[in-house]
């Protein structure tokens, strides 16, 4: 039997990491079994066992992919030129959280709240999850740095204040999605304002 070229292999580990995600955005990581997986695949148990020896080994799969989703979320838009405006940033984001899944078998939004959760199971897995989202606030502390350099916010703003707030807003908007009601970037954006007002207002004595 001929050997498989390296595309093709990578064809195939895709294949079987597709066939997981969809399992486990349906079912979630735990009731979904490793027979669920084969089964997706349409392969045959052992060919699946060569690329991926437990369901544990899948589930850190997902994960990574999962949160290398929402991470580069933000790399994208640190990249846009000219520097996308805060508003346009929690457009952004709101539409990632809404449209990400349309139109496949899997939702990844799904799988990256079930990885916060994994996350606090395995060592590992947190590790990775905490560098994944350090580099994420350092995406966003950029942006802020930009933003106050053209005068978006004001001069005395601190970037890494910034960035942690963007960076809690992302849950949220999948919880919201998910498991309450999805957010719009008119909300997001009015209830910032508003709470941002108040914060403002001096203290009656």
């Amino acid at each position: 039997m001929p050997r498989l070229s390296e595309e093709r292999r990578e064809e195939r580990r895709r294949h079987i990491l597709v066939s997981a995600w969809s399992c486990f955005s349906r079912n979630g990581f735990h009731a979904s079994s490793m027979d669920d997986v084969i089964a997706a695949t349409g392969m045959s148990s052992s060919a699946v066992y060569r690329y991926f020896r437990s369901k544990d080994e899948l589930i850190d799969a997902a994960a990574e992919e999962a949160l290398t989703l929402v991470r580069d979320v933000f790399g994208r838009l640190l990249e846009r030129r000219p520097t996308p405006s805060p508003s346009q940033v929690l457009e952004a984001m709101v539409a990632e959280a809404r449209e990400r899944g349309e139109g496949k078998p899997y939702d990844l939004t799904r799988i990256a709240i079930q990885a916060w959760g994994e996350a606090l199971r395995s060592p590992e897995l947190e590790r990775r999850t905490r560098t994944f989202y350090l580099a994420m606030r350092d995406s966003l502390a950029e942006l802020a740095r930009r933003w106050r350099d053209e005068g978006r916010v004001p001069p005395t703003a601190d970037p890494e204040q910034v960035a942690a707030v963007l960076m809690t807003l992302m849950p949220g908007l999948l919880v919201g999605r998910h498991l309450v009601a999805p957010v719009s970037a008119e909300q997001l954006i009015g209830g910032l304002s508003s709470l941002a007002s108040a914060f403002d207002e001096v203290p009656s004595s």
